[in-house]
């Protein structure tokens, strides 16, 4: 088999996306500590829960939605229902299964927290695109994953986080 090694303008490419994809991961994880004393990924799972009907979402819709595997989200959840910022309900189909639901207090510091998060995303990527890169951001964005998540097949039970466990009907 012989390897298709990168393009110098693709190796460019490659390289510019590591470093925009670090760098914007770690302003906005900066941002969100500094401002609510939480990292990004927190901050995201209340974000999902507030968009979610009745706040509230089965832990594996969480973990796809946030493309994270569920020990991670399980471990991030447990921090968060210990800050009061959400709680885990038993799922009325399935007694292993849980939801999350976020409480009013984790919607609140949600919207203390929102203003400065969408300034620095704003500030540190919006801005610096015209709208045509906007777009063109989107259609990029979506075609790398949904290869990553397709690839032409089904993908296998291990080849996207969230579903590298068994997922029962309410976990």
């Amino acid at each position: 088999m012989t390897t298709r090694w990168l393009t110098p303008e693709e190796q460019r490419a490659w390289r510019a996306y590591i470093a925009a994809s670090l760098l914007l991961e770690d302003a906005i994880d900066r941002q969100l500590q500094q401002d609510a004393g939480m990292p990004h990924l927190y901050y995201s799972i209340l974000s999902v829960l507030s968009e979610s009907p009745e706040r509230r979402l089965r832990m594996t819709d969480l973990a796809e939605r946030l493309k994270i595997t569920r020990s991670r989200l399980t471990y991030a959840v447990t921090r968060l229902e210990k800050d009061g910022l959400l709680r885990r309900e038993a799922c009325r189909y399935d007694k292993r299964g849980s939801i999350a639901a976020l409480t009013d207090e984790g919607f609140a510091v949600l919207e203390r927290a929102a203003p400065g998060h969408v300034d620095t995303v704003r500030s540190f990527l919006f801005d610096r695109l015209s709208e045509e890169q906007v777009g063109q951001l989107e259609e990029i964005s979506a075609a790398i994953a949904q290869g990553l998540q397709e690839d032409g097949s089904r993908p296998a039970a291990d080849e996207v986080p969230w579903r590298r466990r068994s997922s029962p009907t309410c976990s």
